[in-house]
């Protein structure tokens, strides 16, 4: 089945110097919104307590907030865990306090000031971790990313020639930076599942640019006047029913994690999504106009003779 005939000619290099300015302004709006806002760290990494509370009665969230706040516990991060009868508060680590040795204690306290206004309050779990454990994620979690990018990188260069190992890690630069500043725009809890779906987000998106650069290798070696435009583009066209089927069915698996999965993979499940489908655009519209301008051709992907590399390198 094809959504595209393989033959079909979409000039998507023709959009080339839209599709990458758009991409820029976005990149530098994330990058922004990174910088200035930040990202809403989750208890992962920032410690402190997290209180699952529900009720019996739908409630809002506002009115759990002013209850903690009338009860002396200010700053809580109040969230709707997906209905109107369970919420989830997060208290940061005080300075010079240990909030997370006193799970128990904060949980049952921040109970006791919910049943004074609501007596149908009751606690469903509640969990507890140290500011240096969650500081130790955050620097191990950056550190994950940048290796898997380097891998990426070493990889490609190796299977192709270092003008896709360029191609491909600009990519992976754009696509991480504006899921991250998707978080950092929404305010979203940012935490380990969010992370470990930002480095699948990695692996998926390399997966479409690998299928793209291995039909731009195959078609330059096939012919034999063809002009590198035309061969990215025919490369874009005869995968590109191959990209949408792929990116449509991990999405609908995405959407029905989203939606039955429960709150604990809302995260994981959003950032696949949104990665899913930045991913694919830039599969089209960024990798291979950078790949373009970086000026592959047919002779870059020509076995070199240990002879006389000139001649070997002649199409």
């Amino acid at each position: 089945m094809e959504l595209f005939p393989s033959n079909s000619n979409i000039d998507f290099l023709g959009w080339r110097k839209i599709s990458i300015a758009i991409s820029i302004v976005l990149m530098i709006i994330s990058i922004g919104l990174i910088t200035t806002r930040g990202l809403n760290y989750a208890l992962d990494f920032t410690g402190g307590v997290l209180v699952e509370v529900a009720f019996d009665q739908p409630i809002e969230v506002a009115q759990v907030r002013e209850s903690l706040e009338k009860g002396g516990l200010h700053n809580a991060v109040v969230q709707s865990l997906g209905g109107t009868r369970e919420v989830s508060i997060r208290l940061q680590p005080e300075s010079g306090g240990n909030q997370a040795g006193n799970a128990d204690k904060i949980a049952a306290d921040v109970l006791a000031k919910l049943k004074a206004d609501r007596p149908d309050a009751t606690v469903k779990r509640h969990d507890g971790v140290g500011p240096q454990v969650g500081e130790e994620l955050k620097s191990d979690g950056m550190i994950a990313v940048v290796f898997v990018i380097i891998g990426i990188m070493i990889y490609i260069g190796i299977r192709f020639e270092k003008r896709f190992a360029i191609a491909a890690i600009a990519s992976e630069f754009h696509d991480t930076i504006l899921t991250v500043g998707f978080f950092a725009l929404t305010q979203r809890e940012f935490d380990l599942t969010v992370l470990a779906s930002v480095l699948a987000v990695v692996g998926y998106s390399i997966n479409d640019k690998v299928v793209v650069f291995d039909r731009v290798r195959e078609l330059f070696r096939l012919t034999r006047k063809a002009e590198p435009y035309e061969v990215l583009n025919r490369a874009i066209n005869q995968t590109l029913s191959r990209t949408i089927m792929t990116s449509l069915t991990t999405a609908l698996s995405m959407f029905a994690l989203y939606f039955f999965g429960g709150p604990a993979v809302h995260g994981f499940a959003l950032t696949m999504l949104i990665g899913i489908v930045i991913g694919t655009l830039s599969s089209i519209f960024f990798a291979n106009p950078i790949l373009y301008w970086l000026g592959v051709s047919k002779k870059d992907l020509m076995p070199v003779s240990k002879e006389n590399p000139e001649l070997a390198r002649r199409p």
